[in-house]
């Protein structure tokens, strides 16, 4: 079993992220509150207590001390008194409770202070006071200083923060979480319309689209990406359907023709040719296996799959080309440069100029043109024929899949359409190109690879020669 430390649901780890920070922010301000202004309170009321009793004391000891004392904003009573309890001035209209009396400075000059709780003049509730004492010498002899104060503000102040730090603060945290999860489950909720729109997309329909908000925002990227995303997997499916279509249609045709020989040749055994129908089946065969063989190789290169690779000098596999076809009913018309080598698989390479040089016999009237030469570091191969050459329109056609034009047809019908599909796959594999140009009469393919000098290669030492 796999615990969690964090919840699995995007909108829950956002919620829980932004109430952890809340709460980080909140309870750190809270103890700092509560650690400083409990304090800072106090000390306001202490330094005005403080200054109104050492006042009164520089009074009593010079011998100025009235009666009457005018008690300051926000000090509750002043009062001077002899050690005997005997009052000499007194804040007017107040009278002091005894019990806040009590707390005596023992040396003179030293200021005491203290808290208690005392009875209220007017109602005899209990208050919080803050008091203060210092005795002073006088001409007329020692008098005790008394001042305070209610510290009924600052207790109010001090429950306030305590309400907010334990109270209030949980409540913000609850309502950050509650509308952290109410806008992140907004926002989500295209995302959730995406998902479930996925989910419902199968592989029997990819005709679907998930909806695009409006929102402008990464979401919409989403949304859009995805489209495009199963754009091409129609797209894919659909040339992958038409593609296994077309692949059944041509192996079914030599197969059936195979087939059809060999019924014949079984019925009437002692009427057939056989070494004529074991040829006609060979035929028959070599057809299938070419089919297959470039099937295959398409799959690999649908697949990604690299073959092995080394230099390759195309000049040489061109000569070779040439060499092979010195039989052919049209003259090959090489003109070829000193050396073109490109890091490319040997075989696939071969096997595209050999699709293209069948592809220009098949065409050709009477001459094919082979041009192998090296420009702004590219290997650069032209292969020309005198035909009846290919429409503008078609010569994109002509790269496609099963595709055959009808001038194809009606001179070879036992090709496949596959020979220039592969070639394109082949070098686009090798990152090259291979288009049809401008040319007349006839039709002209050119194959553009990048080249490789041989002192490039990593691994390569002199004395050894490219294939």
């Amino acid at each position: 079993m796999v615990i969690r430390l964090f919840p699995r649901s995007i909108r829950a780890r956002l919620t829980a992220i932004a109430t952890a920070i809340a709460a980080l922010v909140l309870f750190a301000t809270s103890a700092f509150m509560l650690a400083t202004v409990p304090d800072y309170l106090r000390d306001v009321v202490r330094d005005r207590i403080e200054v109104s009793v050492r006042r009164i004391a520089s009074d009593a000891r010079a011998g100025d001390l009235s009666t009457a004392i005018e008690t300051p904003a926000r000090v509750h009573f002043l009062e001077a008194v002899t050690p005997d309890g005997d009052v000499l001035a007194a804040t007017t209209g107040r009278h002091v409770n005894e019990k806040l009396k009590a707390f005596r400075p023992s040396e003179l000059e030293q200021l005491s202070v203290s808290e208690t709780w005392a009875p209220q003049e007017r109602n005899g509730d209990e208050t919080h006071f803050l008091v203060m004492s210092m005795m002073v010498p006088t001409p007329d002899g020692p008098v005790i200083v008394y001042g305070g104060s209610s510290l009924a503000d600052v207790d109010r102040a001090i429950g306030w923060f305590e309400i907010q730090a334990f109270v209030i603060t949980p409540l913000i945290l609850a309502s950050v979480a509650g509308v952290t999860w109410l806008v992140v489950g907004f926002a989500l909720r295209p995302v959730e319309r995406i998902r479930a729109k996925l989910a419902e997309i199968t592989g029997q329909d990819l005709s679907r689209r998930v909806p695009v908000p409006e929102t402008g925002d990464e979401i919409t990227d989403l949304a859009a990406t995805t489209n495009d995303t199963l754009d091409r997997l129609e797209r894919s499916a659909e040339t992958q359907r038409r593609f296994v279509a077309d692949a059944s249609h041509e192996l079914r045709s030599p197969v059936s023709a195979l087939r059809t020989q060999l019924e014949v040749a079984t019925a009437i055994p002692d009427e057939t040719d056989w070494p004529a129908t074991g040829a006609l089946a060979l035929t028959a065969v070599d057809r299938i296996t070419g089919i297959i063989d470039e099937l295959l190789m398409l799959a690999r290169l649908d697949a990604g799959a690299v073959a092995p690779r080394r230099v390759v000098d195309v000049c040489r596999l061109c000569v070779e080309q040439v060499r092979r076809r010195e039989d052919a009913r049209v003259v090959i018309v090489p003109d070829l440069c000193a050396s073109a080598p490109v890091y490319a698989s040997p075989v696939q390479i071969d096997r595209l100029l050999t699709n293209l040089l069948d592809n220009a016999t098949r065409h050709a009237d009477t001459r094919i043109d082979l041009e192998v030469a090296v420009r702004d570091g590219r290997v650069v191969t032209t292969v020309t024929d005198d035909g009846e050459g290919i429409a503008p329109e078609d010569r994109e056609r002509v790269f496609e899949r099963f595709t055959r034009l009808a001038s194809a047809k009606a001179k070879d019908q036992s090709g496949s359409g596959l020979g220039l599909a592969l070639s394109r796959e082949v070098a686009r594999s090798h990152g090259g190109t291979l288009t049809v140009a401008d040319h007349s009469p006839g039709a002209r393919f050119v194959l553009v690879l990048p080249s490789h000098e041989l002192s490039h290669e990593p691994g390569h030492e002199p004395g050894h020669e490219a294939v």
